[in-house]
């Protein structure tokens, strides 16, 4: 008996609705299911969603439900939080006490609904709550993951393709360590159509020589505020990259993305979550790959795993 797709998102906002989406226009799943403090607001988006599906390609079953739902779901994905307020000078890390004290509410019900699938957390501070929940869980750490910098990564190869000329799929790429403030691109490590970005610079000085690999990195870092800032949230890109995130998982496609997963002492590290390229498949996390960081990328990198570390301590006093 072949058994439809089931994907349960618990946060029907700006984020979680535009995923639900994704998955639908994308023909991912064959069953999504809102679940919201805001009942009215579930149904409502789910409606709207739903509606969508007549002029898509593939049927899709949308609605609003609850917890006993996910007991025979395939993925979880959580999308609950707050949005950070630059103009108080917040970021996606300042919003971690009020997304924790959701997610310990959101963690009981979990368990209490008996669902054992892939949980793929869309909630910032991102590295941090993916770890938190895994935590609160007692969660197989290779069946949790956060998108994390899935879209940094998108953002980053955007604005090299912008900065070059190039199709933005033909340049590879990975920012790395937390999707907030403290990430870093490993630039010893990106390329174009193989060929790693620093060589071209010394070999075509006259067109890859220009380029502002600082202001580059920054334009990742900062791609999610020019969103913010400009209508509120962030909403289609994170959809997509939610997507691709279970596509790869659904398919089995062990495809590697710049997922959050936990450190067992890859790169150095241990007990933290953190964003590196990470081979997923049916099953979740398979492999995580090694990048040769200089020392000057490992240095950075480290910086950022502490950063997630001290804030993942912190979360644990709020328990």
């Amino acid at each position: 008996m072949i058994k439809p797709r089931k994907v349960i998102i618990i946060g029907a906002g700006h984020v979680g609705s535009h995923a639900g989406y994704a998955l639908a226009e994308q023909g991912l799943v064959e069953e999504i299911i809102f679940i919201d403090i805001d009942e009215e607001k579930a149904r409502a988006q789910a409606l709207d969603i739903y509606d969508a599906t007549v002029y898509l390609p593939q049927r899709v079953k949308v609605r609003a439900g609850d917890y006993s739902d996910a007991a025979d779901a395939d993925l979880l994905v959580l999308s609950v939080g707050t949005n950070p307020d630059k103009n108080k000078g917040e970021t996606r890390m300042s919003t971690l006490t009020k997304t924790a004290m959701i997610v310990k509410e959101v963690a009981r019900h979990i368990k209490n609904s008996g669902f054992d699938g892939i949980i793929v957390s869309i909630s910032n501070p991102a590295d941090v709550i993916a770890h938190y929940l895994q935590h609160l869980l007692n969660y197989p750490s290779d069946k949790i993951i956060s998108t994390s910098t899935v879209l940094d990564s998108a953002r980053l190869r955007r604005a090299i393709a912008d900065a070059v000329g190039i199709d933005q799929k033909s340049i590879y790429g990975y920012v790395l360590g937390e999707h907030g403030e403290s990430q870093m691109v490993a630039w010893s490590t990106v390329s174009i159509a193989g060929k790693p970005i620093l060589n071209l610079i010394k070999e075509k000085p006259e067109k890859y020589g220009r380029l502002d690999l600082t202001k580059l990195a920054e334009e990742a870092r900062l791609g999610g505020w020019h969103i913010l800032n400009g209508k509120g949230s962030t909403e289609f890109g994170i959809g997509a990259a939610l997507a691709e995130v279970t596509r790869a998982i659904f398919s089995d496609e062990k495809k590697v993305l710049p997922v959050s997963t936990l450190l067992k002492g890859e790169y150095g590290q241990k007990e933290v979550y953190a964003s590196v390229p990470t081979v997923l498949g049916i099953h979740g996390v398979e492999e995580i790959i090694e990048l040769n960081l200089t020392l000057e990328e490992k240095e950075k990198f480290d910086a950022s795993c502490r950063t997630m570390k001290e804030n993942f301590e912190y979360a644990l006093t709020l328990l």
